[in-house]
């Protein structure tokens, strides 16, 4: 069997809705290690919320965080780290535009530095991971530089309001994603990221071609790597777009979607 690069999403994915890796996803994960295939995590999150999980698998690969914004290698600090904020000034824009909407809260990252504009318990608790340092109060004025991505909280209702004024107003020059359930929160990175663009990266960098690329995701911040994926798999619990565009679709993240496939397309036991 030639050598696959295997890439995996986190939330939905990867973990089960206990936030954990189950051990037979694990289990064959390391059966593919050994049998020579490389594995990845390309994911929305910041690498301090991935790095327990990179570590878990004992991973040596490059990893996509920021949904694209942030490219690095963890165990070789040689390898040339590719990180793409967005403008301040393309941030106040987007700030000042949303004003409207009634937002809740506004979150800043700055790769492991934490903005958030309005003291929220909620926000606290999902941003404490990785303990980054967190500064709270009004962005415009503790925001020195330019982000890596902006985070809009707003109530369900509002999310696909402000995400068509941002298609509409803002389109040249960022990209917006909705994260999954439970949260109402739109990201916004700069414009032409994607997790796309650090796989195929990566793949490049590894010698692996498209076509033995697998690629496993469930939301809309998966559909570009989804689509350019040799193999483009979408989980069971996966939204309709994703599965409409995958070339498979597996079992859901709490059914070994994941080594449920691997076990037969890699023929590992």
């Amino acid at each position: 069997m030639k050598q696959h690069l295997i890439v995996l999403d986190l939330d939905g994915t990867l973990l089960t809705d206990n936030h954990v890796i189950s051990p037979k996803t694990k289990q064959i994960l390391m059966k593919a290690k050994e049998a020579g295939h490389q594995i990845m995590i390309a994911t929305g999150r910041p690498f301090r919320a991935s790095d327990i999980y990179y570590e878990e698998l004992g991973l040596t690969t490059p990893i996509v965080n920021f949904n694209g914004a942030y490219i690095h290698h963890p165990k070789n600090p040689s390898w040339q780290a590719i990180h793409s904020p967005i403008d301040m000034k393309v941030v106040h824009d987007v700030i000042d535009s949303v004003d409207k909407y009634q937002y809740e809260n506004l979150i800043a990252e700055v790769i492991d530095d934490v903005y958030i504009h309005v003291e929220d318990a909620t926000m606290m608790d999902i941003f404490k991971m990785g303990d980054p340092k967190v500064t709270i109060g009004n962005l415009r004025g503790n925001l020195s530089e330019d982000p890596t991505s902006l985070l809009i909280h707003a109530n369900e209702k509002n999310v696909p309001l402000i995400r068509q004024h941002l298609q509409e107003v803002h389109a040249e020059l960022i990209e917006h994603r909705r994260w999954g359930a439970p949260f109402n929160i739109v990201e916004v990175v700069r414009k032409g990221l994607n997790k796309a663009v650090g796989v195929s990266l990566i793949a490049k960098d590894l010698n692996i071609p498209r076509e033995r690329i697998i690629a496993f995701g469930d939301e809309d911040n998966d559909l570009e790597m989804i689509d350019y994926a040799g193999i483009g798999v979408a989980m069971g619990n996966g939204i309709s777009e994703l599965k409409n565009i995958a070339n498979e679709v597996t079992g859901t993240n709490n059914e070994d979607g994941i080594a449920n496939f691997l076990i037969e397309r890699l023929k590992l036991k």
